[in-house]
């Protein structure tokens, strides 16, 4: 294991990384590794350094600059100052955006700055969303980019939730004292791009720096907490989540319980006008390690979202992770149900828990089961794309919508935890219509799947088109019996099982992602 320890004095180790920019500074902390340094763990598949030292302050300011651009300076020097907060000891900042939006190291002498080696530096393991490397120490991160390439531009939190490998990373930095901070670029604009709410990373409203007073309010709040809140949160894997809490608990609208059980404290997106950093260390510096909130644990116990499900065969379970759960209305039904638990939830200090489920967008109902209220029955039906108005001082009115958000708080007596998440996200880019038959029950009638003609919106990754218009038919009792195609002046009668005069339908979709990403369709023999 070699794991480098560097001061101000080593600086010319760092300068012939190349790809970044060495900034100098009588008391500057660094910490670079490199992929000799790193191991694979056997639980997550994550890489990390074994007992990992940071390097001390050599004799610097301990506290943070007064010219920060940002409240909340002269408050946290004081904590500080008195020996009632912790400092910057025992956390790491990481940018992973080569130095394009970072944090000075003049304005946070006491912070220890990570960088990587050559070797991760050439394999671009620096750059970009954070995945399989995690450091045995907390840590807060961030990248001011994006992937604007077509078909597939994103925002690298959109990134994250649409990769397997980026779902599970997030999760697993989550859990292991780490948060990374990323810009919406585009992805939260006039509409919203996004298939999930969660609380594993932070999204700032806007492109490159919209996330630096995110950073430097989280930064200054990880140094606030107490010494022994501190070790007490570190050691119970709680850092990130508590800071989540504390960020949505102090947000501009958010003034009491009532605000943070709404959805005024869990947008998908945060605006950076909305923080309030001097409210964020107050709450840290008070917070005493009995009172420290759990981590919300969620398992899905039942639901009709399938691995299979729409003509294209794909899979409606986007991912279930500890904290996240979230799902893809593929199929044809009006009404979907999940039961979700979230008893496996632990309060640190033993503390007995209660549980607050509430809708954060769209509409759903919530029937909570049995009497501690850590499960319910989530009952969802069909809805289509909405416009809802966003928290001031966004410029933008209203936002186009197609998800909805159940969030999950645990309440231990003292503190409200940050939330855990059920989403569902509506391929509303589909124009449905659903009617009710004799005895009102609502079924699918009819499905326009063209929405490149019509210029609606889609993740390629996760949805498709197709140049067709499908109408359903159904019996007396109620059921399909055929499916009518209408493709330009062409007309099929397809039914329920794909058989046609002549063969069967087989579906495809194309093996590259393109910007339409348009499904076919072949008639196939029958055996």
């Amino acid at each position: 294991m070699r794991v480098n320890v560097l001061l101000a004095g080593l600086l010319a180790l760092a300068a012939g990384l190349g790809a970044y920019r060495a900034t100098t500074g009588p008391s500057e902390r660094l910490l670079v590794i490199d992929d000799a340094d790193l191991v694979r763990t056997t639980a997550s598949g994550m890489r990390t350094v074994e007992a990992l030292t940071l390097p001390p302050n050599a004799g610097g300011p301990a506290g943070v600059s007064a010219s920060l651009p940002i409240a909340g300076a002269a408050q946290l020097n004081g904590l500080i100052g008195r020996g009632v907060a912790h400092g910057f000891d025992g956390f790491v900042y990481e940018n992973r955006d080569r130095d394009h939006s970072t944090l000075q190291s003049s304005q946070f002498p006491a912070l220890t700055f990570l960088r990587y080696g050559p070797k991760l530096v050439q394999r671009h393991r620096d750059y970009g969303l954070a995945q399989d490397i995690a450091l045995p120490v907390p840590l807060i991160g961030n990248s001011s980019t994006a992937l604007t390439g077509r078909p597939q531009w994103r925002s690298q939190t959109r990134a994250a939730m649409t990769s397997h490998r980026g779902t599970m990373a997030a999760a697993s930095h989550y859990q292991a004292n780490a948060i990374y901070f990323y810009p919406e670029h585009q992805d939260h604009d006039a509409v919203d791009m996004f298939p999930a709410n969660w609380p594993y990373v932070v999204t700032s409203q806007g492109s490159s720096g919209s996330d630096q007073p995110f950073l430097m309010s989280a930064a200054m709040t990880l140094a606030a907490f107490r010494p022994d809140t501190w070790a007490a949160l570190e050691r119970g894997g709680l850092v990130a989540p508590t800071l989540q809490m504390i960020l949505r608990r102090n947000l501009l609208g958010v003034n009491g319980r009532a605000d943070y059980l709404s959805n005024v404290a869990h947008p998908v997106v945060f605006h950076g006008k909305r923080l309030r950093p001097e409210r964020m260390i107050a709450q840290a510096a008070a917070m005493l390690p009995d009172t420290i909130p759990p981590m919300v644990r969620l398992t899905v116990e039942e639901e009709d979202f399938g691995d299979r499900a729409g003509l294209a065969g794909l899979s409606e379970r986007l991912f279930s992770t500890p904290s996240a759960i979230a799902r893809l209305w593929r199929g044809p039904q009006y009404e979907r149900s999940l039961t979700v638990s979230a008893g496996d939830t632990v309060d640190p200090n033993g503390r007995e828990l209660t549980f607050h489920w509430f809708v954060v967008t769209g509409d759903a109902s919530i029937e909570p089961i049995g009497d501690k209220g850590d499960t319910a029955r989530l009952t969802l039906q069909w809805q289509d794309a909405v416009d809802i108005p966003s928290f001031p001082p966004d410029e933008l009115a209203q936002r186009r919508v197609s998800r909805v958000d159940i969030a999950v708080v645990a309440d231990n007596g003292a503190n409200l935890s940050a939330p855990a998440m059920i989403s569902v996200a509506f391929p509303t880019h589909q124009q449905r219509s659903y009617t009710p038959d004799a005895q009102g029950k609502m079924h699918l009638s009819s499905i326009d799947y063209n929405a490149v003609a019509r210029s609606a919106p889609f993740d390629p990754v996760l949805f498709w088109s197709a140049p067709w218009v499908d109408h359903l038919e159904y019996d007396a009792a109620g059921q399909a019996v055929a499916i009518r195609r209408q493709e330009g002046q062409k007309s099929l009668r397809i039914s329920p099982d794909g058989a046609v005069a002549g063969g069967r339908v087989r579906h495809m979709l194309p093996r590259q992602i393109s910007t339409e990403m348009e499904l076919t369709y072949e008639i196939v023999p029958q055996d």
